[in-house]
């Protein structure tokens, strides 16, 4: 995977998906001049983190958002409004020329993953793999009875990226739908044995394009696009992490 410095210039051709990669380790600074880019309910959100890195990395995840979005949009970043869908899903307000970018992130102890497309609505999530979360409650509770079986046929040292490959998939699709847990996370199907390819099943599955990468060492990540969507680009920003093969 080639992840490319961002040019100076950011547009978003048709059928094209733009993925970043950044760290929320960010110097004081930085996060100082992020945070003056949030809102007030969004400096609220933070204040009610108690750990104080997730607070910080929270700041950082919505500071860069915005200065990513005001490149594309060729606006001041805290001139950058977002609005929820009834959701919760962050959005551009509807009713404007804005409002045909979309976009997503998500972050996970401290690497923090986007995607803006023009096509449609788009999904993304990153998890760091942890192989004590992988124990077979959380699987039994929330994976179908498919994935369920393919995770127990994965070796035991596999199992903690086939958990996290099956979590990411999932996560990313439902933020594409952009409905929340309205739609349950045992309805639909997706593949999670590694170096094979990902794939989705759902009701609505030809609709949709499903990736999975690797932003960083012993992190792995999912992306859902539109199904016209052709070319991904995958664009670092800040300082590179180690990284690991997709």
């Amino acid at each position: 995977m080639d992840w490319q410095e961002i040019p100076g210039t950011l547009k978003i051709a048709a059928q094209e998906a733009h993925i970043y990669r950044a760290s929320l380790e960010v110097v004081p600074e930085e996060r100082e001049r992020y945070g003056q880019y949030l809102t007030a309910e969004e400096r609220a959100r933070a204040e009610r983190f108690v750990v104080a890195r997730d607070k910080q990395h929270f700041i950082s995840a919505r500071g860069i958002l915005r200065e990513l979005l005001a490149r594309y949009l060729e606006h001041a970043p805290e001139s950058i409004e977002l609005e929820a869908n009834p959701w919760g899903k962050p959005r551009l307000p509807g009713g404007t020329d804005r409002a045909s970018l979309y976009f997503n992130l998500s972050h996970s102890r401290g690497m923090a993953v986007y995607v803006f497309c023009g096509e449609g609505q788009v999904g993304i999530d990153v998890e760091e793999i942890r192989a004590e979360v992988a124990a077979g409650e959380i699987a039994q509770r929330y994976f179908s009875a498919g994935e369920i079986q393919e995770l127990q046929s994965l070796p035991a040292e596999s199992r903690g990226e086939g958990f996290f490959l099956c979590w990411t998939r999932k996560e990313a699709y439902i933020k594409a739908r952009g409905e929340g847990l309205r739609i349950p996370l045992n309805s639909f199907d997706v593949s999670l044995t590694p170096w094979q390819p990902a794939t989705l099943r759902s009701s609505d599955g030809a609709a949709w394009k499903l990736i999975s990468f690797a932003p960083a060492a012993k992190f792995v990540a999912a992306c859902v696009v539109p199904r016209g969507v052709q070319v991904f680009r995958y664009l670092q920003l800040g300082p590179s992490r180690e990284t690991s093969r997709p």
